[in-house]
């Protein structure tokens, strides 16, 4: 028997910091898992999927993105479904909108840009409840150096040195529109230090665990551990260096994923 499928977009964010990221595994508290626990109550046990416009690591947070919803036999009553889904969801997930969308929307395949914000702090020990939303580097950085470095990454590099583990079928070629670092503005709370910093990337494209590779050359870059001209030759992929220091997930944030028509 054959049933109808009926498709939908729905917009998400997450507080990640107690999630082993985004894909469910056995034996470990996942975004997806608790996404789909809370569909099948709220669907009654209707036979659905969902998949997400792309996986997060890890304790990394999200502040907007997207997931296709597949549903089975029965049509959603939209606004219905959104107050309901929203009231059993755990308080860290909340479901932003949803919509209908068609079978030709494909949302791993469809383009999109991606921004991703790493937030962090240098010197004095932070408060405890920074920890989910940035990392503490209790040292000197030369935050000029950094700020310099990061739009090294700008413009079309092979990013080989910034994929984890690549193969040799992994597609490391790319684009970076924006890649810049500067005070924090963007978040802020009374228990946030007096000045913090975030790194600001925006792409259509990233492999995993490439930002906090990127971000793990700055800090060593930061650190005077290498120069400009050894950072650029990091970016050139042609000669394949492998990086060791990938920087802490906790600071790191999808902030938004823009999906382009």
């Amino acid at each position: 028997m054959q049933y109808k499928r009926f498709y939908y977009l729905i917009k998400l964010q997450y507080l990640g910091f107690r999630y082993h990221g985004w894909q469910k595994q056995p034996d470990v508290l996942t975004v997806e898992h608790m996404l789909n626990k809370t569909l099948n109550y709220v669907l009654e046990g209707k036979r659905f999927k969902a998949i997400a416009a792309g996986r997060t690591d890890a304790m990394v947070s999200v502040n907007q993105t997207y997931a296709e919803l597949f549903i089975y036999e029965d049509k959603l009553e939209l606004n219905t479904f959104l107050d309901l889904f929203n009231k059993n969801l755990p308080q860290d997930i909340r479901c932003l909108s949803i919509e209908e969308t068609t079978a030709d929307f494909n949302i791993i395949q469809h383009p999109k840009v991606k921004e991703y914000l790493y937030f962090f702090c240098v010197k004095e020990k932070m408060h405890p409840f920074c920890a989910p939303f940035m990392v503490n580097l209790q040292e000197d950085l030369d935050i000029e150096l950094m700020k310099t470095g990061a739009k090294l990454f700008e413009g079309e590099h092979d990013f080989y040195s910034f994929a984890f583990r690549p193969n040799p079928e992994t597609q490391t070629e790319g684009k970076i529109e924006v890649c810049e670092l500067s005070i924090n503005s963007i978040y802020t709370a009374n228990f946030f230090p007096d000045t913090s910093y975030v790194l600001k990337v925006v792409g259509e494209g990233f492999k995993r665990q490439q930002i906090r590779l990127m971000m793990g050359a700055l800090i060593d870059l930061g650190r005077h551990k290498i120069d400009l001209k050894q950072l650029g030759q990091i970016i050139d992929g042609r000669n394949k260096i492998k990086l060791e220091h990938i920087a802490q997930a906790s600071g790191l944030i999808l902030n938004s994923v823009k999906l382009k028509y």
